[in-house]
Formats: C-alpha cells, structure tokens, sequence
C-alpha cells in the first residue's frame, strides 16, 4: 500500500510538471485560440470575393484569430449584393472556407445589423408584442350594443386577449412610470417599504373587475347589460412592438422575432443561421464556430400569445383580473398594484431569459455552434442571469471615456465567473468620430491592460471594415463608429508584436479559474443591472457579482466558504441594502448561514416584493429575518474589508504605488496580471496573498520568463519589488516551493536598501479642480476642496460622478472635471467625464540601480544601471558584495540623417534632415503631409575601446510617432509600438561601422489634412459622407483631383492641425554592465 501511495505522488507530481512545462510553451507561443479577434463589418452590399482574401489574409498575417462578421448600414452607397441573397451566401461560404485555410474562426452575427434577432422573414405573428388596449366609457343601468374600438395594430396584425370593465374611479389617477414598470421600456426600480398617503378614491377594487370577453363578437361588438355607475371597459389585446433589426440593409431588414416565445427565434434562426450551417457543411463548428447577440438596442416587449399561462404557472395566480394596471391603474391599492407590476417584469424577464437566450443557445449547440451575447442594453431583463444563457459572455469599452467607463465589463465578467464560463469577451477600444484614425497599439495599450484587470480574457477589436478594394486607403469606414483596425492602416504590418502581446496575455488569463473573496448578490427583480462595488477592489481583495438565481440554485458551503458547481469560492456573501426579498431566497439564505456561510447584510428585509402569497408571504419574511438578523447571524455594522480582516484574510494584492491586478489560479499555480495603466514608470513593492511559493515574472512583451531572485516572505504574504516601464504589464507567477530557495532580501548601497522602500508617498496639492459642462461657465462648479479631500483620504483614483455628493451643478448634464495639480515641485493636469475615473498621478519612479535575476542554473544574473558598492543580502544570512564600476557615457546617434520616404504619397524619394524634427513641421509639403514609412539611416562608429562583452547596448529612439522597426547592420532588432522606444542591439554591433536604420510609420491624419487643399473628387454630403461611389472608384481608376488618400467618411478639414510624426529623438546608445554571481 505504501508504495502505492508513493508511486501514486510521483504521478501526480509528473502530471504538475508537465501541465506548468506545457503553460510555459503555450505563453512563449501561444496557440490560435489565444488570440485577438475584430468586429468584421460588412457595409451595406460593397462586398467583393478579393476584398474579403485580402482581408482575412492581412489578419491572419499579423496574428488575429477570428473574426465576428456583421453587416450593417453606416451611411455608405448600396453596394451591389443584398443580404442573404444567393450570392451572398456564396461569398459567406467563400468566407469560411478562406478561414478555414487561414486557421481563422468565424463568428455569425445573427441578423443583418449590430442589435437583435430579425429580418424579413420574420411575420407578424412572430414578431416581439406588446399590449394595447382602447378605453370606453359607459353609465348604467344600460343595455348596450357598441362596436369597441379595435386598439392598434402595428404591421396590419392585432389580437384580442381580454375585455375588462370595472367602476370608474372617482379620480383618474395613474402609477408613475408606468411604461417602465409595465415592462415596456426598461427601468429600474427597488419597491420602497411601504406607500404612504394613497387616494382610495383612485383604487378599483378586484373583486368588481369583471371579464366581458365572452360579451364581444370578433367584430369588437359588445352586448352587455351595465349596472349601476359609471364604468371603464379596456379592450385589452397584443401587436407587435414595430422594432426591426438594425442598422442593416434594407435588404435584411424586418420585424424583430418575439423573445419570449421558443417559437420566435427558432423561426428566425431557421430561416437565417440554419442555411448559413447548411452551406458551409462541415466546417459549421470548425470554422463557422458560433452565433452571437450584441448589446440589446430593440427596445422591449411586454406580451407573447402563451405569457398568461407562463405568469400563472410561475407567479401562482391568473394576471388578467390585473391587467387595468398595466394602463396605470390601481387595483386594490397601490402595494398590491405595484407587487403586481414587479412580478410582471420578473415574468418577462424569466421568459426573454430561458425561450430567447437559453432556446437560441440550444439550436447553436444544434448546429454546432457557440453563443455569444453582450447581455446588457434597453430591455427588461436581468443583466446576469441573461448573460449566463451565452456560452461567451461578453461587454464592451471605450477609448472615451478611459478607466472607468464600462460598467459591463466587471458584470460581465461577474457572470462568466457565477455560470461557469472560460471566456469573457469584450467589444474593444471601440470609439465614436474623435477617433479619426488618432489611434495606434501604443496608445491603446493601457487601457487594454486596464480592461484584462477587470476579468476581460479576449479583445473583439471594434472595428475592421472590410475593404472591398486592395488598393483604395484608408477605404472603408463603418461610420462613425469604432477604431480604424484594418489592413489599410498605416501602421497595420506593424502589428504583430502587439497581438502577440495580447495572445499571451489571453492565453494565460483563460486558464484555470479566478480567485475572488467576495461575492455581492444583485436585488432581486427585473431589469437589473449591477457591478460588485469598486472600492472592495481598490482594497486589494476581489469580488462578483451574482443574480438571485445562482444563491437560490448553485451556491453551496464547503468548509466555511461559498463554492458554486464548477469551482469558483467566495469567503463571504454579501446581501444588497433592500427593504424587500422574496420567502424563497430568504429560506436559502438562511440555509447558507446555517450552513456555515459569512453573510453580510446591513438593511433587514421586512416585505416580499411579489404579489405571490401575498399577505402570508410578508410574515415569512419577518420572520426569517428576525431570526437571521436579530439574532446576529448575518454581520451588520462592518464593512466587507473589516469582515475579511476579522476572518484573518488578508488583502490578495497591495502595492505602494497604483497598479490593477488581477489573479487567477491554474491547478496550483497562482497567477497575478499587474499592470501599471499609466503613462509613467512606476517602482512599486507588490505584496501577494501567497506563501511557500517562489514568484517568476512572466513578460507577455516578450514571452521570457524571469525567475525572481529578490523577494520576502514572511506569513502569508510574499513581497517583491516590480519596476514597471510606462504602460507595462507582467504576469507573476507563484508555482514552485520556496523552501529550499534562499532569496536576496535586501540590497543596500551607501547605507540604503535600494528596493524595499519606506519613503512615504508624495503628497499631491490640489492646486484647482473645476466641474461643469464644457463651456458653460454659469454651471460650473469648483471643487477643488473637495477633491483635495478625497486625495488626502489616501485616493489617487476616483469616478467623476462621485462629487456629485456634494451637489451637482448640472443635473442630467454630461459634465467634465479638470484638475490641476503639484506633486513633488511639478505641476500636472488631467480632465475626465462624469463616468470615467480621474487618476492623479505621481512623477514616474527612477528604475533601481540593479537587476537580478536568477538563472535555471541557480546563478544570479546582475544587471547594473548605476555604478556603485552593493550589498546583496540573502534570507540564509549571507551576504554579496558587488562593486559597479562607472558606466560609459551615453552617446548620441548621428547629427544627419538620410530619410527614404514610400513613394507614391506626396513626399521626394530621399531628403537630409541635419536635426531630428517632426515631418508636420518640414518646410516641404510632400514631407509635412505625408503619411506612411520612412527609413532613417545613419552610420555609428564603435570605437574598438569600447567592449562589447560584459555589458548590454541599447538603442534608445527617444520620442517616435508612432510605431518604428529598428535594424542594426541588416539584422532585426525588433518592432518599438510603445514607449519607451528602446531596443537591445548588443549582439548585433560590431567594432568599428554599424549601419543604423529606422523605419518609422505615423498615422494617416496628415495626409488626409493635405488632401483637403487639393480639388474635390466625390460627391460628399456636409458631414462628409459619400452621396454617391464616384466613377472614377468604380472604374479603378485614380483620383481625377490627385487626392492620395480615399475614405468613405471624410473626418479631418484643411486647417486641422497635423499630428507629430516620425523620429523626433534625442537618439542615442547607452550601456549597463552585466555580473554573474554564484
């Protein structure tokens, strides 16, 4: 037996190397799954066969994995072939089957445009419904014959459901919102505890509804006998709402399918996505791999023909006698009215939930297909519980606002994480016309980071237009909508290093599972929308958010924590500050606490939100909570940090600078993503919630892998010091023992240990803060002693709609916060928008003096950037001594440079520039507004004194706009997409001549701006817009103007102001010096 047991650990030790073995190599090159995606839109019918190889042959060049095809209408002429049609389908089959050659994947919206699930096939009778009605007024006694007046029938379709009269009220008063609360339009609401002061005389009472369907002919004849008063007869019946899908072609466009009926979008799935299987065969879930729903922009519905047995068998009562309330009406009184109203949402979220969602989920798996849904936007439904029906949850971000400006992007990920999902998509770096081909992969960079950190695992780019044409640039533009990313960019061949980055980013955080420590449970009811609050994460401790479901089906207690069926554990619950919670979720809640759960809950429920069992259901509920609260056994008083702090759990991640992280555990490994989203170095002492573990640093930039020689551990806690450059990001990875390491604890020169500081943080002085709508001085507001207070509460980050506490100038109003300020003697500014986060940052941190890092074979390796005595003392009690002599200086590059331009766009083949300056700036027109590649060359004598051997060269650009490639002697150095523009050239110099040559790419904003001096080519509408394709276009001919650049949307005026471009330096070499210790 023993040696069973013995061979038995070998085994799984073996399989522990191995899955790490295999990690490593997926991280250094990741494979096909791991990388990014685009939004591939199609505009209107302008689809050729070559365009789309062009296309598709561009992404797969510069590493993107799969694409997510839409076609839309964005103010583009009609291109020659309609949606869906034959030869549509043919060219879609084209698609695949190039996909498929490429080793790319491909996603199929489900309908022509951006939102919903329609099209022209849809019929009335399937489309969403909503209910209508007409009033009639009568008084009694009387025998009546009248005709009811038919309510309205949207697309020629109407179908009766109810005739109801009751006594008129004396009032005519109606419920407040009551197209939102009707399920109608989507607003949220929290039922107060009570209604005071109601108008009895506005109340019709239940029992004197009385149901006249029977008395009506199919003509709308009623033949009643009226009582006595003055009564209202509402003929109550459904018609579709009128939505159609968009934005598509006219050619794909109809009425959007009913989503709270199985049958509505298997009619419509079947007459789209179901050919679109047939026609690829059986690359339908190799290649064609899913279906997806974006952001809900249809509006709602509030009816389906089976809702009223739907709502009987869920809610436990018939919701016809209700249905006056739905006009906003009150019956019997206003409590019972509006538990009515909530379980009406709550019916049709439920149904929207499992016949749309759930059903649409079903026929893709059917056709072997995954789905995709960004499960948030302008109907009535649970955000969560809706996201959980996808097999890929997704959200979405902007470039504007920055950090901070998606809520779905921390729900979304919530709910990935609640129902088990490995990927959490998101709709990336999207944008609306400021963009204007400003944007490039380094000035995106952080807020992709930034993105991953809240629970983001791979980046649909929004958005690649396709470009019908191989030689029109830019081409094709989806609007105004979205980042320019296609094969027409400038910088687009240069891009690779940065997908890359990102595969081995989303590489690793798709593995494994999050860790998290709380988990805040959403109110209960419909529409809902929520996010674990932000500042649980900004203490160091991560959190999600779940619906009402998963507490009530899936969350379970296993040794003191919240554990849900695939993996994810939480060590506390936390309960929404609400007056209302159903007797179903309080019983299970009480379960959990006697289970062993940690629930915190501040507010104690005292009513049920639901007209179910009403009034018997209020006394469960005070029940069960007096005995859950007023016996203590859920944690009032305390905040969730002070509850974790209590239970000995300390934060997961601190740092003393500001950094956004993430953590995941794969098997054993626990893996943290840091990233520092600001535009400043940062040296920062990182404390991980990790012991017995020795860290590694994982670069995604570059794939290496560092074994950390310089760290502390001590409890729980392991601390080591991370030098980030501006916008870089690492993994840490803890997966090995620490203890038979012996790592250097502190390394001291002149007397000071040179990495774990203690010099307090630098105070910032708020020096002004304004806050108020763009130019509207009247209704701006200063907050500058606000703001100093919240920074001298120790924040440094903060959401603009937070001063709003404090009184807003303009309610209603999007508005901006500027802030000037002083931090260590230099003055900074920044400006953000009510929903972003302003950041206020430090001056960037000096990198240390020393790198070390430990070899595989047990040596550290010394990298020196400062001379100097050191002293390198280890955790065993030994002690290094290492002696720095001083560094060579740093020598500039070349007082002249020869600069080849790309010919064919305006500027001379060759020009000299004898001092580095932006191309904007040329005195030659073809140099000021040229847009493309040029080459720097320079020669740079090695002087044969210097040694090459024992130190590293770097080659540093200073400023570049945007994206240089750098060769030394012929050889490749590497792709600079970010600052600092800095390469490693010591094994390509040699003594004596080094031929230097830069390749340096800018955007294409100047060259647009200088084509507005030339003639008019197109026939443009006033926004910029094409009227019409020009002949010329068509017939593949150049621009009669001599313009040398084509858009379909014309952003940018002769007087814009040109953009920095090219090398702007100071270029020069510098050397560190390299020491191997044992």
């Amino acid at each position: 037996m023993k040696h069973w047991f013995v061979a038995l650990l070998c085994c799984i030790a073996i399989a522990g190397f191995a899955k790490a073995q295999s990690l490593e190599a997926g991280f250094r090159n990741p494979p096909d799954w791991a990388r990014p995606w685009v939004y591939w839109f199609w505009l209107n019918g302008n689809i050729t066969g070559e365009g789309i190889t062009a296309d598709l042959e561009a992404m797969q060049r510069v590493g993107i994995g799969g694409v997510l095809i839409m076609e839309v209408d964005q103010g583009v002429p009609l291109g020659p072939v309609p949606f869906a049609s034959p030869q549509w389908r043919d060219l879609f089959t084209h698609v695949v089957a190039e996909a498929h050659r490429l080793g790319l994947q491909v996603n199929m919206n489900n309908d022509a445009g951006w939102c919903g699930s329609g099209g022209p096939w849809v019929t009335p009778d399937k489309a969403m419904q909503k209910l209508v009605w007409t009033e009639t007024q009568v008084t009694g006694p009387t025998h009546v014959n009248i005709v009811l007046p038919q309510p309205q029938a949207v697309a020629g379709y109407y179908r009766d459901i109810v005739v109801l009269a009751f006594p008129a009220p004396t009032v005519d008063s109606r419920i407040p919102d009551i197209a939102g609360k009707a399920a109608l339009i989507r607003q949220e609401f929290l039922l107060p505890a009570s209604y005071p002061g109601e108008d009895a005389s506005a109340t019709i009472r239940w029992k004197n509804v009385i149901n006249l369907t029977s008395y009506m002919q199919e003509n709308g004849t009623l033949t009643w006998d009226v009582p006595e008063g003055k009564w209202t007869i509402l003929r109550i019946g459904h018609t579709p709402t009128g939505a159609m899908n968009a934005p598509s072609p006219t050619s794909g466009r109809g009425l959007e399918c009913d989503k709270l009926s199985k049958d509505g979008i298997e009619a419509h799935f079947t007459a789209f996505m179901a050919n679109l299987t047939a026609d690829v065969g059986e690359l339908a879930g190799k290649t064609l791999v899913a279906t997806h729903i974006d952001s809900w922009e249809v509006g709602s519905q509030n009816w389906t023909p089976r809702f009223r047995e739907e709502f009987r068998r869920r809610r436990g009562y018939d919701p016809l006698p209700y249905l006056p309330v739905i006009t906003g009406r009150v019956i019997e009184s206003q409590e019972v009215s509006e538990r009515f109203l909530w379980d009406w949402r709550q019916t049709v979220s439920e149904l929207l939930i499992e016949n749309y969602a759930g059903h649409l989920r079903t026929l893709a798996h059917r056709h072997g297909l995954r789905l995709s849904i960004e499960a948030y936007g302008d109907c009535v439904f649970d955000d969560m519980a809706y996201a959980g029906r996808a097999d890929e949850p997704m959200a979405e971000f902007w470039t504007t606002p920055r950090l901070g400006g998606s809520t779905t992007l921390p729900a979304m990920a919530s709910a990935a994480h609640v129902y088990g999902k490995r990927v959490v998509g998101a709709e990336a770096f999207t944008a609306d016309s400021a963009e204007r081909w400003l944007h490039h992969p380094g000035s995106i960079k952080s807020l992709g980071d930034w993105a991953f950190c809240q629970g983001i695992n791979r980046f649909v780019f929004h958005r690649y237009a396709l470009q019908p044409w191989k030689d029109r640039r830019p081409g094709m533009s989806m609007g105004p909508w979205g980042l320019h990313y296609e094969r027409t960019q400038t910088w687009w061949e240069y891009s690779k290093p940065w997908h890359l980055y990102l595969a081995r980013c989303q590489y690793l955080l798709q593995q494994g599972k999050p860790v998290a420590d709380v988990l805040f449970m959403a109110p209960e009811g419909a529409p809902r929308s929520f996010v674990p609050p932000a500042s649980v994460k900004q203490s160091g401790y991560s959190a999600d958010a779940c619906p009402a479901e998963v507490v009530l089906r899936d969350l379970q207690v296993k040794n003191g924590r919240l554990v849900l069926p695939h993996g994810m554990s939480y060590r506390v619950l936390v309960l929404p500050a609400v007056e209302r919670m159903t007797p179903r979720l309080l019983r299970r809640i009480k379960q959990l606490v006697d289970a062993g759960a940690v629930v915190i809950a501040e507010a104690m429920p005292g009513k049920s939100p639901s007209l179910s069992g009403y009034p018997r259901s209020d006394e469960e509920v005070r029940t069960l909570a007096a005995e859950l609260w007023g016996k203590g056994k859920v944690v009032r008083g305390k905040s969730v940090q002070q509850v974790l702090t209590s239970l000995g759990v300390p934060p997961d991640f601190y740092a003393d600078r500001l950094l956004e992280f993430t953590h995941r555990r794969i098997g054993t490994m626990d893996v943290y993503f840091v990233a520092n989203t600001s535009d400043r170095a940062v040296s920062a002492t990182c404390a991980f919630r990790i012991s017995g573990k020795r860290p590694e640093i994982w670069h995604p930039e570059t794939g290496h892998i560092e074994q950390v020689a310089v760290y502390r551990q001590s409890g729980q806690i392991t601390r080591l010091p991370v030098h980030l450059k501006p916008s870089e990001s690492v993994f840490v990875v803890f997966r090995n023992s620490s203890s038979r390491d012996d790592p250097i604890v502190q390394v001291r020169r002149g007397g000071r240990d040179v990495y774990f500081t203690t010099a307090p943080s630098p105070r910032f002085h708020i020096r002004s803060a304004l806050w108020g709508p763009e130019g509207d001085p009247a209704r701006t507001k200063d907050v500058t002693a606000q703001v100093q207070r919240m920074v001298d509460s120790g924040r440094q980050s903060f959401t603009v709609a937070e001063l709003a506490s404090e009184g807003d100038p303009a309610f209603g109003v999007v508005k901006t916060l500027r802030v000037e300020y002083e931090v260590a003697g230099k003055v900074y500014t920044t400006s953000a928008i009510d929903p972003d986060t302003i950041v206020l940052y430090p001056p960037p941190d000096r990198e240390p003096p020393l790198h070390v890092e430990k070899l595989p074979d047990g040596r550290l390796r010394v990298e020196a950037f400062q001379p100097g005595d050191y002293e390198l003392h280890f955790r065993s009690g030994k002690m290094k001594m290492l002696k720095v002599p001083a560094l060579p200086p740093a020598l500039p590059i070349a007082s002249v440079w020869r600069v080849r331009f790309t010919p064919g766009w305006g500027a001379p083949s060759e020009a000299v520039f004898t001092k580095l300056v932006s191309w904007s700036e040329h005195e030659h027109p073809g140099i000021r507004y040229f847009s493309g590649t040029a080459s720097y060359r320079a020669m740079l004598r090695i002087p044969a004194s210097l040694p090459l051997s024992g130190q590293r060269i770097y080659l540093d650009l200073g400023r570049v706009e945007v994206v240089a490639s750098v060769r030394v002697n012929g050889k490749p150095a590497g792709v600079l997409w970010k600052t600092p523009y800095r390469a490693e050239i010591t094994e390509l110099l040699r003594p004596g001549e080094n031929l230097i040559e830069i390749q340096v790419t800018n955007l294409w904003v100047n060259r647009m701006i200088g084509d507005e001096h030339l003639p008019e080519d197109s026939n443009r509408n006033p926004d910029g817009t094409l009227r019409e394709w020009p002949a010329w276009l068509l017939e593949g001919r150049p621009s009669p103007a001599g313009r040398y650049t084509f858009t379909t949307w014309r952003l940018w005026a002769k007087d814009s102001p040109l953009q920095l471009s090219g090398l702007l330096g100071p270029v020069r070499l510098y050397a560190t010096r390299l020491f191997t210790l044992r």
